[in-house]
């Protein structure tokens, strides 16, 4: 159904200056309307702020961009999935305030080895507009939410998955072997006739001609495909076999580094998957270090400002050092359901907790309490109990692969609701029009 459009004049504005008793016109070209998404609009602005900013992350991969009118396309493509993203989000109430936006930004700097000024600089002098950054990072972490609340927290797994998974694995001596895969997604949307799915059939098919002639994949990927890594050249990255969408698992076992597979069909769309490295992990019994630690949560929110959550925290540190029981701070102060057990989180495994918070416990000593952490929760105390090596146990292996069937089950549901949602949407594209 049509929604109800936003109107922007895209004109020309004219400035009248008296200059020697004489008016002259100056002309100033106004932003205009690339496409409407539902009930809002995409700007040239915007969609040239966004290029730039994908081109100088293809240039630092040493990635050759497609021709511009392909690259313009591809990515006001994924703006129009985002835009359709947000605006759900916000029919849901979903939203990041400037607190969290702040929090992250400062993340990405440090994570960048730098200040937040000085990744500003960074960014501005690559010619990105640092408040067009700030938005795509709102964006990210909005489009996260709602991934989780839409998506992942509807996920489930049966025992009986768990016990059939295992059960393939004690099978399966390669099991926890590594692929490096490369993807591209020619996308069919719902509804789509016979001649439509030819077309996009032959788009598919000309893409993997290119690619057998020794075609740069991603190149190919920027230029074709329509998943969300394609403007990453398609790459998927490193992932364990459990990862795979089911549909890949028997085609990369049986190819050879740096194959190209044939045109896959599914529900979603074809697929072209190229196996880049393999790398052999094999299950085994070699001892793994895990660490018993306990820490205390003080979260930062519209009620308690981020300064104020750090002097909380710093207090706490305090009365700690002066003597007083963790475990009773913990109780009455931690804001984490691990506050009734007195921060006690049990024995962790590498990979368990967020990156920083696993930096700063290993850091740690037994007994040792750290300074002030801060991670996307909030900020915390962490206290190292003991550590000890050794095997997982059958309580942890269910563990392991109840979240390696969850995280594909996610990956393959969030593709198919983010395909649904932007088959919905109303787009009307207005890119030609001058």
């Amino acid at each position: 159904m049509r929604c109800w459009m936003v109107l922007l004049l895209s004109a020309v504005s004219m400035q009248v200056t008296a200059q020697g008793g004489t008016a002259r016109a100056r002309i100033v070209p106004l932003d205009r309307i690339v496409v409407v998404v539902n009930n809002e609009v995409i700007t040239r602005s915007e969609l040239d702020d966004r290029i730039r900013m994908i081109l100088q992350q293809l240039r630092q991969q040493n990635i050759e961009p497609p021709t511009d009118e392909i690259m313009e396309r591809q990515v006001l493509e994924r703006m129009i999935a985002d835009r359709a993203q947000l605006q759900f989000a916000k029919d849901a109430g979903l939203r990041i305030d400037e607190a969290q936006l702040d929090r992250a930004l400062e993340r990405i700097a440090t994570s960048n080895g730098m200040s937040v000024a000085e990744f500003r600089r960074t960014v501005v002098r690559d010619g990105v507009a640092f408040e067009r950054l700030r938005e795509d990072v709102r964006t990210e972490m909005t489009v996260q939410r709602l991934r989780e609340r839409e998506v992942e927290n509807r996920i489930q797994v049966s025992d009986t998955e768990i016990d059939s998974h295992l059960a393939g694995e004690s099978n399966t001596p390669d099991a926890m072997t590594e692929f490096n895969l490369s993807h591209v997604l020619v996308r069919v949307p719902e509804g789509t006739s016979g001649v439509q799915l030819e077309r996009l059939q032959a788009r598919a098919q000309a893409a993997h001609a290119e690619l057998l002639r020794g075609g740069d994949f991603a190149k190919v990927a920027i230029a074709v495909s329509d998943a969300p890594d394609g403007l990453k050249g398609g790459s998927m990255g490193w992932r364990v076999r459990d990862r795979l969408p089911e549909l890949f698992v028997g085609v990369v076992e049986r190819m050879q580094p740096g194959a190209i597979s044939d045109v896959i069909k599914s529900p979603a769309g074809f697929h072209i998957v190229k196996l880049v490295e393999r790398r052999g992990v094999k299950n085994d019994s070699r001892p793994i270090e895990q660490t018993r630690a306990r820490h205390i949560l003080v979260r930062a929110n519209e009620s308690v400002s981020e300064s104020e959550a750090r002097r909380r925290i710093d207090r706490l540190r305090q009365r700690v050092i002066e003597g007083a029981a963790f475990e009773e701070i913990a109780r009455f102060n931690s804001e984490d359901a691990s506050a009734a057990r007195g921060g006690e989180l049990g024995w962790v495994y590498p990979g368990d907790t967020v990156p920083e918070f696993e930096a700063a416990m290993s850091k740690l000593n037994a007994g040792e309490l750290s300074a002030p952490v801060r991670t996307p929760f909030g900020w915390h105390l962490i206290q190292v109990l003991e550590r000890r090596a050794s095997g997982l146990s059958s309580d942890r292996r269910r563990v392991e692969a109840r979240k390696a069937l969850r995280d594909r089950k996610v990956d393959e549901a969030y593709e198919e609701w983010l395909r649904q949602l932007r088959d919905r949407a109303y787009v009307e594209y207005r890119l030609d029009e001058r």
